[in-house]
């Protein structure tokens, strides 16, 4: 039984194959990752991510996401653990430290899943919606829930598919800081073609679209004890209510978007009167990239030190290459990008 007959207008559903598990990562051919080495002129590399500590505490989340936690590990089932920054190995001089980690996927720099945003949709127009991710997935039989044997699992949108091509390619940057400055602004297909036009910025199909509001900085400088209410005023993200930038891109080919943002696109939408009637998504680029068109979405990179020298440089174009963890079933993941200039 196909998994859909009905897809959402503006989809893709199929167009990469009937199973596809990878979105517009398909797009990352050998060829564009060839072009995406000519970029490579300096070879300066930029780690594009946050300390995974930041942002501290879970205000950023709406209290969804909570800071990773480190743990010496034991030896078995005793109390042998590496205390006082090592392990005394016995009848040697050597000393061993091992540790594990709690850590949420999400709260950190990180990698989007496409089982991350689905949505409640008729997929075979029978009057008769089901909770479907991309590509018509459903969720409790192909994406198990943690109540489910087996899960919570991702399923084959699982970010191991994701890790397993490598994820590298021609990064772009539009430095929305050095365009708007830093009072709140959502920018929609004018002001992002405004900026693309002043900076130059080229995107090619297969690329990763990069912007850069400068969130990142202001996020650091508040040393893991977030001021929500500077941060909900700050900066640039993208209005995914414009219907004009969604379309844009589509037809922009992009495979990704990063932002050193927490979602991308403004959390406006989260606090927006709901419509009376039809169809209300609360993140309206997340529905977009995610559930339609399998494009990644990477919130909270940090981006500064690589837009300040992009801008010193007159350029904007990089190597980019950031695999999430090969962690089967993840719905997100920590990363840390590189960008290589």
């Amino acid at each position: 039984m196909n998994r859909w007959t009905v897809r959402p207008d503006g989809s893709n559903w199929g167009d990469f194959g009937a199973d596809d598990k990878l979105g517009r990562m398909n797009l990352l051919t050998p060829e564009r990752r060839l072009r995406a080495v000519s970029e490579v002129q300096e070879g300066l590399a930029f780690s594009l991510s946050l300390p995974l500590d930041y942002p501290g505490g879970s205000d950023v989340s709406h209290g969804l996401r909570h800071p990773p936690r480190l743990f010496a590990s034991r030896r078995g089932d005793t109390d042998r653990y590496h205390a006082e920054a090592g392990l005394h190995l016995p009848g040697c001089c050597d000393l061993s430290c091992d540790d594990g980690v709690t850590l949420y996927t999400q709260y950190s720099t990180q990698w989007d899943s496409l089982a991350h945003w689905g949505q409640i949709f008729d997929v075979h127009g029978d009057g008769a919606p089901q909770k479907v991710y991309y590509n018509g997935y459903r969720a409790g039989l192909d994406l198990l829930g943690p109540d489910q044997e087996g899960g919570p699992h991702g399923g084959p949108l699982g970010l191991e598919h994701m890790a397993a091509t490598g994820v590298q390619g021609r990064g772009v940057l539009v430095n929305l800081q050095a365009a708007y400055g830093e009072d709140r602004i959502l920018v929609g297909y004018d002001e992002l073609m405004r900026a693309m036009d002043v900076q130059s910025v080229d995107v090619r199909t297969g690329d990763f679209l990069l912007l850069y509001s400068g969130f990142d900085d202001v996020l650091l400088n508040m040393n893991k004890r977030p001021d929500m209410s500077v941060l909900n005023r700050y900066g640039a993200a993208l209005n995914g209510s414009d219907p004009r930038l969604l379309d844009w891109i589509t037809a922009a080919g992009v495979v990704a978007l990063c932002s050193d943002t927490p979602a991308v696109e403004g959390l406006e939408a989260l606090t927006a009167p709901r419509p009376a009637a039809g169809r209300f998504s609360m993140l309206p680029l997340h529905e977009h990239c995610l559930f339609k068109l399998g494009i990644h979405l990477g919130e909270l990179w940090f981006l500064r030190d690589l837009a300040r020298w992009l801008g010193e440089h007159k350029r904007n174009a990089f190597l980019l290459t950031a695999p999430p963890l090969r962690l089967p079933g993840a719905v997100g993941s920590p990363v840390t990008p590189v960008a290589t200039v």
